[in-house]
């Protein structure tokens, strides 16, 4: 009679432990309601919903790390998690140690390497973390207290613009940013010509962010991209030629185009010709016979 009171004691626990399986993957929050979920629920729980560990009393460390891995500041709700856990954590959100109570070193560099904003969290970062966190997030730069030269290097050589954070960087530093990203520019305090040919060289549209550009400068932002001439005040002749031998349909972006640069866009252009029709000054062209007659042979 005992034998047989167990057999359905044992398959009522059975059936009870599936509907709560079943209402945990429903609504993993009503873990919190269930006294003493053990590791099978506690776990169906935090698969359904990383978050809902925060309704579990002592969650098992196979819990807790299926929690982190989802999120990494679900940390903030497990009181004391282990070095595993904490790495865990940061690998998947480096933002997530601010919830750590004194994280060792392979913690910090975990969390700045996925997310060098993270330094922010972390006190005295030594140079290392330094690094890893520009190298992550140049912009980073702006956090750091007092960064020596080798670490606004990495910062800018990573990402130009993070020069913007940086106060009097030398020459070095404003070369290795225009390098990097010409648009950079705007960042530097009367840059010189080299630093502007650097710049135009590296990104054609960066002309627009230097002052009286002079025409070495202008033509090399045009062969590095002709659409950059629309960011040119009066381009002369030579410069709209470089403009159109690159793209017929770029002389849409030139103001009152050359004679000349417009026949050669005509002649290059083929297919191109009924975008080149759309030039302001396309009127014009009629008092030029032979540009026009050209024109109609070619859209024939």
């Amino acid at each position: 009679m005992s034998q047989k009171k167990t057999y359905v004691q044992e398959a009522v626990e059975k059936q009870i432990k599936e509907n709560l399986l079943h209402l945990v993957c429903r609504n993993p929050n009503i873990i919190e309601t269930i006294f003493d979920p053990d590791k099978e629920l506690q776990l169906a729980a935090v698969k359904q919903r990383g978050l809902s560990i925060q309704h579990i009393h002592n969650p098992d460390k196979e819990v807790q790390l299926e929690s982190v891995k989802q999120y990494g500041n679900n940390i903030c709700y497990i009181k004391n998690p282990d070095r595993e856990v904490q790495l865990a954590a940061v690998n998947e959100s480096g933002n997530s140690i601010f919830c750590i109570k004194n994280p060792d070193r392979e913690v910090q560099l975990a969390a700045v390497k996925q997310d060098g904003h993270s330094i922010v969290h972390i006190k005295n970062p030594d140079k290392e973390l330094q690094l890893a966190a520009v190298t992550q997030y140049p912009f980073s730069i702006q956090l750091i207290q007092n960064p020596d030269k080798e670490v606004q290097l990495a910062a800018v050589k990573q990402y130009g613009s993070s020069i913007k954070f940086i106060h009097n960087p030398d020459r070095e530093l404003q070369l290795a940013a225009v390098k990097q990203y010409g648009c950079s520019i705007q960042f530097i305090h009367n840059p010189d010509k080299e630093l502007q040919l650097e710049a135009v060289k590296q990104n054609g549209f960066s002309i627009q962010h230097i002052k009286n550009p002079d025409k070495e400068v202008q033509l090399e932002a045009i062969k590095e991209c002709g659409l950059s001439i629309q960011h040119i005040q009066n381009p002369d002749k030579e410069l709209q030629l470089e403009t159109v031998k690159q793209g017929s349909w770029f002389i849409q972006y030139i103001q009152n185009p050359d004679k000349e640069v417009q026949r050669f866009a005509i002649e290059s252009s083929g297919y191109d010709i009924h975008t080149i029709v759309h030039c302001p000054d396309w009127k014009d062209w009629e008092e030029d016979i032979e540009a026009h007659l050209l024109c109609k042979e070619i859209i024939e």
